[in-house]
């Protein structure tokens, strides 16, 4: 614990402390409270940033993530006022060997930003990172739809955010550029399906018999463990990047049934659609629906990939109204599907709004190389 109440230059903050996170066995368990908090911070900034409910977690889920650490290292940072939690930030960093970049969630309660927490928390993030030898920092910020102000454009001249947000703002005066935009887009559930069952037959002919749907929910089968291992792994070479730095991902099967072990912890409901190239036995495309407890909250879109080699055959078209119609079945309580697309990603994109996705948010990629 860090005590800044002597600091001459934070004032205001003067009985604020910053603490690690402790990740509890339950969350039922007494020293559980603060990790609660953090997940309470995590929806309210979400409802308030983008202006809807589509991307709650609930606590069972985000313990789930946290409580597997074989992949990925999760750790995180409060920022308190005596027993209150006015802030918090979660890392994400790889356990690949000779990683350089980490992730980072930065949630500030949205009463009670302004007030230097911001500040403290991302120190905690760059002082963690130069320990652990990571140059490169990235996080992301979300934003309601807008069509008045100033506007600033990611290097890659597609999409835009809102110039002179508060967030924008901070993360311009500490040192970050804005790599990318991604366009959260929300799909009516309870709408005719008609066009989808036209846009996937119309797919599937155009496909050809070299491809063939395949559909499971969790946990994988192990016919398609390897396959599926090596679509996943792909999903850090083959999806546009921006400026981003998105280090490759090595899968196998063990690590998609430490996947799935992870999901079922977290009390998720996964449904995967794929296609498979009979010639070669790849899986060629692969789209992931996924949904906490709740089934009547918001479907998550998670992965939707075409390998680039297999581009071309409306594959992409195929897996999504494939497991779109699957999931009426599954989890037939969702009133909506809540997905993320980089605006570059026009034909992922052009897919959506045929189907009848439309924008409901939107999110700044952010990056940030720290000076050795």
């Amino acid at each position: 614990m860090t005590d800044l109440a002597e600091n001459p230059d934070l004032v205001e903050n003067q009985a604020l402390t910053v603490e690690r996170i402790v990740v509890p066995d339950m969350l039922e368990a007494p020293d559980a409270r603060v990790f609660l908090e953090m997940v309470r911070i995590a929806n309210a900034v979400c409802r308030h940033d983008a202006g809807h409910d589509y991307l709650r977690e609930e606590p069972e889920e985000m313990l789930g993530l946290w409580q597997d650490q074989t992949d990925w290292t999760q750790l995180g940072f409060t920022v308190m006022h005596g027993g209150d939690v006015l802030g918090a930030v979660k890392l994400m960093i790889s356990t690949e060997p000779h990683t350089t970049a980490l992730e980072f969630d930065l949630m500030v309660d949205p009463g009670h930003r302004g007030r230097g927490v911001e500040e403290l928390l991302l120190t905690e993030v760059e002082r963690e990172a130069r320990e652990r030898g990571i140059t490169v920092i990235q996080t992301w910020t979300l934003h309601r739809p807008s069509l008045g102000g100033a506007r600033l454009e990611p290097s890659t001249g597609w999409g835009s955010i809102p110039a002179d947000d508060p967030q924008t703002t901070f993360s311009r005066q500490n040192g970050f550029t804005l790599e990318q935009v991604e366009r959260n887009s929300v799909f009516d559930l309870t709408a005719d399906p008609a066009q989808i069952e036209r846009m996937l037959a119309d797919a599937v002919e155009a496909a050809g018999p070299d491809y063939r749907q395949v559909s499971w929910t969790s946990p994988t089968p192990p016919e398609y463990a390897e396959g599926y291992a090596y679509a996943l792994s792909r999903m850090s070479t083959d999806v546009p990047a921006g400026g981003l730095v998105i280090e490759e991902q090595r899968w196998d099967a063990a690590r998609v049934q430490r996947r799935d072990a992870r999901q079922q912890a977290q009390g998720l409901t996964v449904s995967v659609a794929a296609v498979v190239h009979e010639p070669t036995g790849t899986i060629a495309a692969y789209n992931e629906l996924v949904i906490a407890e709740d089934h009547t909250g918001a479907t998550q879109q998670f992965g939707t990939l075409v390998l680039k080699e297999h581009r071309g055959h409306r594959l992409g078209t195929i897996v999504k109204c494939a497991n779109l119609l699957r999931w009426r079945t599954v989890v037939p309580e969702s009133p909506r599907v809540s997905t993320f697309n980089a605006e570059e990603n026009r034909h992922m994109l052009d897919i959506n709004e045929r189907i009848g996705f439309t924008p409901a948010s939107y999110a700044g990629a952010w990056k940030k190389v720290l000076a050795g």
